[in-house]
């Protein structure tokens, strides 16, 4: 044996001797509750109401209604989820909702085009919307809290001017409100449309350069842009596809209404928001991703499914919107500090 062979042998510590830090059970909680507890509370409300109302909750008519009523906030919120991958907010998205259905009624109503050209249009203008919040954010270099915030608050504006702060109503015989009513087969049109939505929007955050440079620019800003990607354009792009996606909302909730009405989509902001930031906690260590969100809609549906079979007053439909948005908060920001 060399000399050398001697002494790496000598300092290479003996495996069964290796000290070894002990392990923090309550650090291993807390990885799992920040890392399972949306799936847990799911699972945990959606025994609780099957086992109190068999005959009610688990029919598939209340399934479909549970996964019908979630598609326009699975796609709001998965649009939202993009800005939030990179590491900002889109406080306007409600507001964008609302003028979208007001919008998509008003050209078939008052300028009598198509329902294929105006919905062609009011996604365009969802587009155009969420390039203006990604060029204010990163251009001008507003904060996207107040940025956005702004937006919204000029997109309620428009709103009032274009509809004189009247309902706007379908044209009698158009085919628009089939798209929120119509079926294939036995499920639904929202929900086929909302899995076909949220399947791109996986594929482009999973399987796209684009979607692997916006994971980057939210993990270290300055570090992907020292690797190359321009931020800036990353940013502007992620709240286009969240403007595009809010527009869309707009458009089936104004077929789910058959009309556009003022503020009707306000609601979703922090409907999307507690969903986005529960999923981000779920299988992921506080990382935003589209399956999270999903099972985060799933859960704020499952809630509010519950109240409403149960007979209970709005007030605890908001109370609970407001307590699971401090929790989805909170169990993200555990699955966050894990991680770290």
């Amino acid at each position: 044996m060399s000399t050398n062979e001697v002494i790496v042998e000598s300092v290479t510590p003996h495996p069964e001797l290796e000290v070894r830090p002990p392990r923090n059970r309550g650090n291993a909680v807390l990885g799992f509750v920040g890392k399972f507890g949306t799936i847990m509370v799911l699972l945990g409300m959606f025994i609780g109401f099957s086992a109190a109302m068999p005959d009610v909750f688990l029919t598939w008519r209340n399934i479909s209604n549970i996964f019908s009523e979630a598609s326009l906030t699975a796609i709001v919120a998965g649009g939202l989820t993009f800005p939030l991958i990179v590491g900002e907010f889109d406080l306007s998205i409600g507001y964008h909702a609302s003028l979208a259905s007001v919008l998509v009624v008003g050209l078939m109503s008052n300028q009598h085009l198509t329902v294929a050209t105006a919905i062609v249009l009011v996604l365009l203008s969802g587009a155009v919307i969420g390039l203006v919040n990604g060029l204010i954010v990163t251009k001008l270099g507003v904060n996207a809290l107040v940025g956005t915030l702004g937006t919204g608050t000029i997109l309620v504006g428009i709103d009032y001017a274009y509809s004189s702060g009247i309902p706007l109503s379908i044209p009698i015989g158009s085919s628009f409100p089939s798209i929120f009513d119509g079926k294939l087969g036995p499920i639904p049109n929202p929900i086929i449309i909302m899995f076909v939505i949220l399947a791109i929007l996986w594929l482009i955050v999973n399987r796209t350069a684009l979607g692997q440079a916006m994971q980057a620019v939210g993990g270290n800003v300055e570090a992907a842009r020292l690797s190359g990607i321009r931020v800036d354009r990353i940013k502007i792009l992620a709240f286009t596809i969240g403007g595009i996606c809010a527009a869309m909302t707009g458009i089936l909730l104004a077929s789910q209404l058959q009309g556009g009405e003022l503020g009707s989509g306000d609601g979703y902001l922090l409907e999307a928001m507690a969903a986005c930031f529960l999923g981000s906690a779920a299988l992921r260590d506080g990382q935003f991703h589209i399956v999270g969100t999903f099972l985060g809609v799933v859960t704020v549906g499952v809630g509010f499914t519950g109240l409403v079979i149960f007979g209970a007053p709005t007030f605890y439909q908001y109370l609970f919107e407001g307590i699971l948005l401090v929790f989805a908060v909170g169990l993200s920001t555990t699955a966050r500090r894990f991680a770290r």
